[in-house]
């Protein structure tokens, strides 16, 4: 089976994006299962626009999809998309948006197809900060996950995805302080979290 992991560029004023070290540490199979791993630009839509070719092209049983919450101390499990971007911040083409539908006569909201209490029991068990989340952000992050949700559900595809959200890396902030994990731990976390998914 195959396994798309994806992850951000850079956005605002984070000059590193934990989820791309994330992709360039992950195996290249876990469990005899292929990853393929994707970097995506912080645009809204055009973001699932890259993605979707890989897709079409790996037929993923599958998709984790990765983001930065620098405000939050714990991986984060997103529990649902909402079909709406609202937010005070441009993405990196400068584009803002206020109470825009992300997909015209659709679902008013998805529900991650992960097993989120079965990662968050292993992760927790662990000592990895997790928790369950009931709020993707209405930025680029739920954007992504909920064009990922739609898709599947519109093609009828059986396709594990859902998104997760990291907190900043240690190695990225001035203070332990700071809401931040080891890069380490944050990659277990994600490789758990795949794991979980697999069972």
């Amino acid at each position: 089976m195959n396994i798309i992991v994806t992850g951000f560029e850079p956005f605002l004023n984070n000059d590193i994006n934990p989820t791309l070290e994330v992709l360039e540490l992950l195996p290249k199979s876990i469990k005899g299962n292929d990853i393929i791993t994707v970097k995506l630009p912080v645009l809204y839509d055009q973001c699932f626009e890259v993605l979707k070719p890989y897709i079409e092209k790996y037929k993923p049983g599958i998709i984790i999809n990765l983001g930065l919450a620098a405000n939050r101390k714990n991986i984060c499990l997103e529990r649902v998309a909402l079909n709406v971007s609202n937010s005070n911040h441009e993405d990196n083409a400068g584009i803002m948006r206020i109470d825009e539908t992300i997909v015209i006569n659709a679902k008013n909201a998805y529900f991650s197809k992960l097993p989120l209490r079965k990662i968050y029991n292993t992760l927790n068990k662990k000592g990895i900060p997790v928790e369950i989340s009931n709020t993707a952000g209405l930025y680029i992050c739920n954007n992504l996950m909920y064009h990922v949700l739609h898709y599947i559900n519109i093609n009828n595809l059986d396709t594990k995805a859902g998104f997760i959200h990291v907190p900043l890396m240690e190695e990225q902030v001035k203070s332990k302080l700071d809401n931040s994990l080891p890069l380490v731990t944050i990659l277990e976390g994600v490789i758990d979290s795949i794991k979980g998914t697999l069972l």
